[in-house]
């Protein structure tokens, strides 16, 4: 057990890097991790050059998926991203969500192949959590906003 001196800042017990470091460490997680207000704001706005997928399995996707999402499971990444995506586009990866990595498993499948890629933070728990909608079988639903994740009265946090 480490001995904590009153008055000491746990924080600052490990310095913060330099600026220089800094700009250059979240420059570079930005350039592969999106979120879900971007995505959500992307394909709202039907921006060009993005497309988003969905990594997870028939049974997933069925439960809820994104609307404008393209469902490519993982394993199919390989075989199937060349006929299905135009080269030079952008893609989003997503999974079920924070404690699953197969978004990230699905960016490296898909950078592999040469695709410029993100990973898109908080996966499909997030975006139902944020309020955003959902397709299904039934068609298209919407939960009310957590709270914890997003502000009730606003479609984004505004950061």
């Amino acid at each position: 057990m480490v001995a904590r001196i009153v008055g000491m800042s746990s924080v600052l017990s490990v310095p913060p890097a330099a600026p220089a470091q800094a700009v250059a460490h979240f420059a570079a997680r930005l350039s592969f991790e999106t979120d879900v207000s971007d995505v959500h704001a992307d394909l709202e706005a039907g921006a060009a050059g993005v497309v988003v997928v969905d990594s997870r399995n028939v049974q997933a996707w069925e439960q809820g998926h994104l609307p404008g999402a393209l469902h490519l499971p993982t394993a199919e990444i390989a075989a199937r991203a060349a006929q299905l995506i135009v080269p030079g586009t952008a893609v989003v990866t997503y999974c079920w969500g924070p404690g699953c990595n197969g978004a990230t498993r699905a960016a490296l499948v898909f950078a592999t192949l040469g695709y410029q890629v993100k990973e898109m933070l908080g996966g499909y728990e997030y975006w139902v959590r944020e309020g955003f909608p959902v397709e299904t079988p039934t068609g298209r639903h919407i939960r009310p906003v957590d709270d914890l994740t997003a502000p009730r009265s606003a479609i984004t946090c505004g950061c």
